[in-house]
């Protein structure tokens, strides 16, 4: 089974180690622009049931649209804009992966969410932090048509590519310390977003779990949520009633 596959470390036939090839081919665009239009057109062919993406930007003057798949994904992107609400604009606002799988009916986004789906016909999408850069953050954001598209680990995908396009946009193979830094935020925010997904739990519970696992295997935080990330694995749920243990 696909499912079982990408459990176990394997996506479209990949490892998600050689996600680093997505990297390279990123890194290899001519300037900001064409990497982040190379980014989303590999993802749309990377992730299951992903059928548009687009990259969000937010700053002192606003949020934009810097990159997309297609026509749709800005579309859907702008309607969040004009509304003032939407998953792309929580998951900078937080740094949290937002994920949704019935977006028409969604309580979080009481006015975009049902216009989407009515407007456009997406149903399903993932929000993810991408990168920081100076006072401007970024959201990845993966639209599907249809609701129930993703799982915890087309997540695991993603989160995997979204790390990735955040160190070929931070300079390509050339990473300073800031760089370093910020990939460190985006992983360990992304293995919250896997953890939330997977328990139905909340971001300061994720985090606890993350850092009781940390200190119980006598590792560093970050080099646990990259393990989680990397192969989706976690042996340790929440206790009863959603705390962590």
């Amino acid at each position: 089974m696909a499912g079982t596959e990408r459990a176990m470390g394997t996506w479209a036939g990949h490892s998600l180690e050689e996600s680093g090839e997505f990297a390279r081919n990123v890194a290899e665009g001519q300037g900001e622009t064409e990497r982040l239009n190379l980014g989303v057109a590999l993802v749309v062919e990377l992730v299951d049931g992903c059928d548009h993406a687009g990259i969000t930007r937010v700053s002192r003057e606003g949020a934009e649209t810097v990159a997309a798949s297609s026509d749709k994904a800005r579309l859907c992107d702008q309607l969040q804009y004009d509304l003032g609400e939407g998953p792309c604009l929580d998951t900078v606002r937080t740094h949290q992966t937002v994920v949704s799988n019935s977006l028409g009916s969604d309580p979080r986004w009481p006015r975009w969410g049902p216009a989407v789906a009515r407007l456009y016909g997406v149903g399903s999408l993932l929000s993810l932090l991408l990168y920081t850069h100076g006072d401007s953050y970024g959201a990845l954001n993966l639209y599907a048509e249809r609701p129930g598209a993703y799982c915890s680990d087309d997540l695991v995908v993603a989160q995997s590519l979204a790390a990735h396009l955040a160190v070929a946009l931070a300079g390509g193979r050339e990473i300073d310390h800031r760089a370093v830094a910020m990939v460190n935020r985006t992983v360990i925010g992304q293995a919250e977003g896997i953890l939330m997904e997977r328990f139905k739990i909340t971001a300061d519970q994720a985090f606890e779990l993350l850092r009781d696992s940390s200190v119980k295997t006598n590792n560093r935080l970050i080099q646990v949520a990259e393990e989680l990330t990397r192969t989706g694995q976690w042996s340790t749920p929440p206790a009863a009633g959603g705390e962590p243990t």
